[in-house]
C-alpha cells in the first residue's frame, strides 16, 4: 500500500512539473542547441529558411572569430567594462546602503529615490546622459568650461582618448563604465541593505563600548558579513555585464573604443548577416564567461 502512494505522488509530482519542464526546453535549452549548431555551419540569413536546421558543418566560423580583426580588443574592453562596472555599482550601492542604514527624517523617501536608475526605462536614462553630455548644449561641458576651468567641452561619448590631470583614459570607455556602475548601483544596494539590517547588534555594541572608530566597526564587524552577499553580487553583475547590450549600444553604438562582444554579435548578425559567425561569437561569449567565473568562484572557495 505504501509503494503504491508513493508511486502516485511521483507520478503526481512528475505531472506537475512536466509542464515547467517542456518550456523550459522549448525556450531555454532547444535555442542554446541550435546557437551551438549554427556555430560550426556555414549559413546566412538568407539562407536560413532553405537549409533548415543541419547544414554544411564547418570549423571557419572559429576560425574568422579568432583571426578577425579586432577581436581581442573586443574581448578585452569587454572585460574592462565588466570588472570595472560590477566594481563601481557594488561599491555605490555599499556606500548607499550605509548611508541610509540608520533611522533619520526622510529616509524612506531616499531610499525610494535611490531605486530611480534601476527601474528607470534604459532608453530615457540613456537619453538623458546624452543630452547632459552633449558637447554642445549638455549641462556638464557647460558647468566644466564654466566653472572648472576646462579648455573646451568633452564629447564624453564620441571620444577615443582624452587626458586627465595630465593621465590618458579612454574616454567613451569611462564614460559607459560610470552609466553601467550609476545604472545598476540599486540592485547592489537592495542585496546588501537586507543584509545588513539582518545584522545582529551586539557585535556593534560591544565593539563600540571597546572604543572602536565607526571605520573600524564597518572594516572589523560589518564587512566581514557582509562578504558573501557581495560575493554572491560579484558573480550574478558579472555574468549580467559581461553580456551587456542594450547600455553600450544606445549610449555609442560601440564606437569610440567601447565595442563590447555582446555588440560585436549584433553587428555580425545584422550588418554582414552572417548567422553562422554571430553564432561563434556568442559561443565564444559563452565560453569566456563560464571560464571567468569558473576562476572567481575558485578563488573565493579558497579564501
Amino acid at each position: 500500500m505504501s509503494g503504491s502512494r508513493q508511486r502516485g505522488e511521483a507520478r503526481t509530482g512528475w505531472a506537475l512539473l512536466t509542464p515547467t519542464l517542456i518550456i523550459v526546453l522549448i525556450v531555454v535549452v532547444a535555442p542554446i542547441l541550435w546557437t551551438v549548431l549554427l556555430a560550426f555551419q556555414r549559413v546566412r540569413v538568407i539562407d536560413l529558411r532553405r537549409r533548415g536546421l543541419i547544414g554544411e558543418f564547418t570549423f571557419q566560423n572559429l576560425e574568422r572569430v579568432f583571426g578577425s580583426p579586432g577581436f581581442w580588443d573586443t574581448l578585452w574592453t569587454t572585460v574592462a567594462y565588466t570588472v570595472f562596472g560590477v566594481a563601481l555599482s557594488i561599491g555605490l550601492g555599499l556606500a548607499a546602503a550605509l548611508a541610509v542604514r540608520r533611522p533619520f527624517r526622510g529616509r524612506t523617501f531616499v531610499r525610494a529615490s535611490f531605486l530611480l536608475p534601476y527601474i528607470a526605462p534604459v532608453v530615457g536614462a540613456t537619453f538623458v546622459w546624452q543630452t547632459m553630455l552633449n558637447p554642445e548644449y549638455g549641462v556638464l561641458n557647460a558647468w566644466g568650461t564654466r566653472f572648472l576651468g576646462w579648455d573646451r567641452p568633452v564629447d564624453f561619448l564620441n571620444e577615443v582618448s582624452g587626458s586627465l590631470f595630465g593621465i590618458p583614459v579612454p574616454t567613451a570607455l569611462v564614460t559607459v563604465i560610470l552609466f553601467e556602475g550609476w545604472r545598476y548601483f540599486p540592485f547592489a544596494f537592495l542585496f546588501l541593505l537586507a543584509r545588513m539590517q539582518a545584522l545582529p547588534s551586539d557585535l556593534e555594541e560591544a565593539a563600540l563600548v571597546d572604543g572602536a572608530t565607526p571605520t573600524q566597526r564597518f572594516r572589523h564587524v560589518v564587512l566581514p558579513q557582509l562578504l558573501p552577499v557581495i560575493a554572491v553580487l560579484t558573480v550574478l553583475r558579472f555574468v549580467l555585464t559581461f553580456t551587456k547590450f542594450d547600455d553600450v549600444y544606445l549610449l555609442t553604438g560601440g564606437g569610440s573604443g567601447t565595442e563590447v562582444v555582446s555588440v560585436r554579435v549584433y553587428d555580425f548578425l545584422t550588418s554582414r548577416g552572417d548567422i553562422g559567425a554571430a553564432s561563434a561569437e556568442a559561443l565564444v561569449l559563452a565560453v569566456a564567461l563560464a571560464l571567468f567565473v569558473g576562476v572567481y568562484l575558485r578563488l573565493v572557495r579558497r579564501s
